[in-house]
């Protein structure tokens, strides 16, 4: 999947940006688990085959994430929200 030190990275690149903030967490809701908030680690993470598979999508099987995806996937779903 990912390392952690990636997670770190790309929170602190959605945190410099204080306007994405409320995005970030509708999309954490909308994109977690159900029932996220019975079971450790209590976060509203996304399903780990569906987070692999989406990642092997768009980067492949050998080639970790960009933080900055995160930031230009997050404008997109607020720019969406506003057109749909």
């Amino acid at each position: 999947m990912t390392s952690s030190g990636w997670w770190v990275q790309a929170a602190l690149a959605v945190l410099r940006r204080p306007s994405l903030w409320g995005v970030a967490v509708t999309q954490a809701l909308r994109l977690a688990q159900p029932g996220w908030w019975r079971r450790s680690p209590f976060l509203p993470v996304p399903d780990p085959a569906y987070l692999r598979f989406r990642l092997e999508t768009q980067y492949g099987s050998d080639h970790e994430p960009d933080p900055s995806d995160v930031v230009t996937y997050l404008h997109w779903c607020r720019t969406f929200r506003h057109v749909a």
